[in-house]
């Protein structure tokens, strides 16, 4: 009995998880006033986790072109640093934004400071991997198979997980709240960039 007690309990977490919609959650903004996502419905998103002293934080120069871009026909991103990784995104959150706006000019939205990963993990991230698991490094690819040997080395089996496995993971998000699509951070902000047109444009042809 206790076995089927404990397997129900589980199932029930799981439909709490996929019950959820990504409106459901509330986030703190640079100056530590509560935001809820529910403000961005109707909005293409991209979220992001992201670190200032990174091999990948010049990704922020692509992300602010991307803004720019598309932000006049309904697209946001939206900033999450985290220290998690290789404690690349040291300093406060007015740090990091004086650092980016300083740096890169960015424009987009950022926000508080979270973990991704973890028993402190924001519930944001708990939902976003839950719905978009780990899909692999191109290992074709020289970044790709450098992470994928960094990690690889710690966990011989970390790609069997849904965890963020480094800074600039990012998530797209649908106009109507559906996580659509996962890209690691050694993906192509092309291929990025198009599936971003395709839902800012639904007219356009899907490939």
């Amino acid at each position: 009995m206790r076995k089927v007690f404990f397997c129900l309990m589980a199932m029930m977490g799981v439909l709490t998880i996929s019950a959820q919609s990504i409106y459901d959650f509330k986030v703190k903004d640079d100056v530590g006033q509560e935001v809820s996502l529910s403000d961005y419905k109707g909005k293409v998103l991209l979220i992001v986790n992201t670190a200032t002293r990174c091999g990948f934080t010049p990704q922020y120069k692509e992300l602010e072109a991307l803004y720019e871009k598309y932000s006049k026909d309904g697209f946001e991103i939206l900033d999450f640093p985290c220290n998690q990784f290789g404690e690349q995104a040291p300093g406060t959150i007015q740090e990091i934004h004086s650092f980016c706006t300083a740096n890169f000019d960015i424009q987009f939205p950022q926000f508080d400071k979270i973990d991704v990963n973890g028993a402190n993990e924001h519930p944001l991230y708990t939902y976003l991997k839950s719905q978009k698991g780990f899909g692999g490094f191109d290992t074709n690819d020289q970044r790709g198979k450098f992470m994928d040997d960094m990690l690889r080395k710690k966990d011989a089996n970390y790609d069997k997980k849904s965890d963020i496995k480094w800074n600039f993971t990012k998530f797209l998000v649908s106009r109507d709240g559906r996580v659509l699509k996962r890209y690691e951070p050694t993906d192509k902000m092309s291929d990025i960039e198009a599936a971003i047109q395709m839902e800012v444009n639904p007219a356009m042809p899907r490939k």
